[in-house]
């Protein structure tokens, strides 16, 4: 497992997919912060996801390079303390650059529920699948 969250520690922008309608909607997005099984974002309240995720808080991501990809899944959690939501916004460079004020998003966390590992490279290949837990 730590495999898994050193791999995803190291690859910071994600495919991150939401639910309209039933239908799946992807786009890159960057985890901004990663707490033990929890993942820190960022959004802008005028975005689409935001709107998906406030509607359906359900998500899948994947990070993928080379022959490891890690997949999870979780609920999007609109509960960061202010604080916190400073930090974020203060520790990564592209945001004041988009957003005058820390104000200007809105933060999440995912507690992930379900991760699964894959490794290509070595035969047999390796797959480990890891579940959390629903977010209470």
């Amino acid at each position: 497992m730590e495999k898994a969250f050193d791999f995803l520690s190291g690859h910071k922008d994600v495919a991150f997919a939401t639910v309209e309608q039933d239908k799946p909607k992807i786009r890159v997005f960057q985890i901004m912060r990663q707490e033990g099984h929890t993942l820190y974002f960022a959004t802008s309240p005028r975005k689409e996801v935001y709107r998906q995720l406030r509607e359906n808080p359900h998500v899948e991501l994947l990070a993928m390079d080379g022959d490891i990809s890690v997949r999870l899944t979780g609920c999007a959690v609109f509960d960061v303390p202010d604080a916190l939501a400073r930090e974020i916004y203060a520790d990564n460079p592209v945001l004041p650059r988009l957003y005058k004020r820390y104000t200007d998003l809105v933060y999440f966390r995912l507690p992930i529920a379900k991760l699964d590992y894959y490794d290509l490279s070595p035969t047999p290949p390796v797959f480990e699948h890891y579940e959390f837990g629903e977010p209470v």
